[in-house]
């Protein structure tokens, strides 16, 4: 469904006629869900996860993640600097690809105040990969000599989005499926921690330009309000695993909050996939599909690496 969301919300957007209502009176609606309704989205992705699910994974199996997601990260990171995408393409790019897609990309953006149209073609780009991710991989399970829980973990640790995870792991078998699960949702803890990073970062950024008195016109209202190191839909992320390790809510209850999480998920992604213009997407085009395509031949080949290591 939320690749789907997406890809109607890039041709929606470019139907004829249809464009200037995107940009114009729809856009202050369709904002609103790519931001607001992502936090939301966000929050409820909590409910995924819980200590006791971390815990069970084992000590090595955590160790490897954190592998897989600071490689991946860093080599992203630097990759699309050096390819010259603009703004914050590549640090949204890095993140969506290390830690959980689309969501993780709407995180970082809310701190780094990025531009719509760098979060749109990010999301895009990750939400592409995840997608083939689910028709390739299942292809390469037996010639890498995968079992089915290798497979799972290999799956968990290596595809971006959780649906996505979901939907090419369950090829291999409920066994490997579970895997998968608690491997993604392992990464998926590491958000909280990666936004108080980026929250650091642009803290420091803004008291340094504050204080050589860099900042001006409208830069200096936004820059001049320094993000809390703790977001607070990221101390909401939190609460809802806190809430999950409790063991408090019914299965109904967190069915039911998967739901509406993958609603709020939808509607938000549809807003972001409005923002992409594909004439201006396509003039980074081939540097942008660069970086998809070695980003994603690193956290491939890491977290196979990991799994290898770690079983």
């Amino acid at each position: 469904m939320l690749t789907a969301a997406v890809v109607l919300g890039v041709l929606v957007a470019h139907l004829p006629g249809v464009r200037g209502l995107v940009n114009g009176a729809a856009r202050p609606g369709l904002s609103f869900a790519g931001k607001r309704l992502m936090r939301l989205g966000v929050v409820l992705l909590g409910l995924k996860l819980s200590v006791g699910d971390i815990v069970g994974i084992g000590w090595a199996t955590v160790a490897m993640v954190f592998a897989v997601v600071a490689a991946t990260f860093a080599g992203t990171l630097w990759l699309g600097r050096k390819l010259g995408l603009p703004g914050d393409q590549p640090l949204l790019v890095a993140t969506g690809y290390s830690i959980c897609g689309a969501s993780a990309i709407c995180a970082v953006s809310e701190v780094r105040k990025s531009e719509e149209r760098d979060v749109a073609t990010s999301v895009a780009l990750v939400t592409l990969c995840g997608t083939l991710a689910i028709a390739v991989l299942p292809l390469l399970q037996h010639p890498l000599g995968l079992d089915a829980g290798q497979f799972g973990r290999w799956v968990g640790a290596g595809v971006h989005d959780v649906g996505q995870v979901v939907a090419t792991a369950q090829t291999a078998g409920q066994h490997a499926l579970s895997q998968a699960v608690l491997v993604k949702l392992m990464r998926v803890a590491l958000l909280a921690p990666l936004v108080a990073a980026v929250v650091v970062s642009v803290r420091a950024r803004t008291g340094s330009r504050a204080g050589r008195g860099a900042v001006q016109g409208a830069d200096a209202v936004a820059e001049g309000r320094r993000p809390p190191l703790l977001p607070l839909f990221v101390a909401g992320f939190l609460l809802m695993v806190a809430v999950r390790t409790t063991g408090w809510l019914p299965g109904g209850a967190l069915g039911l909050a998967g739901t509406v999480q993958e609603v709020l998920l939808a509607a938000a992604l549809f807003g972001l996939g409005s923002a992409v213009h594909l004439p201006t997407l396509a003039r980074t085009g081939s540097r942008v599909a660069a970086l998809g395509l070695c980003s994603w031949v690193v956290i491939a080949g890491v977290s196979y690496a990991g799994v290898l290591l770690t079983t």
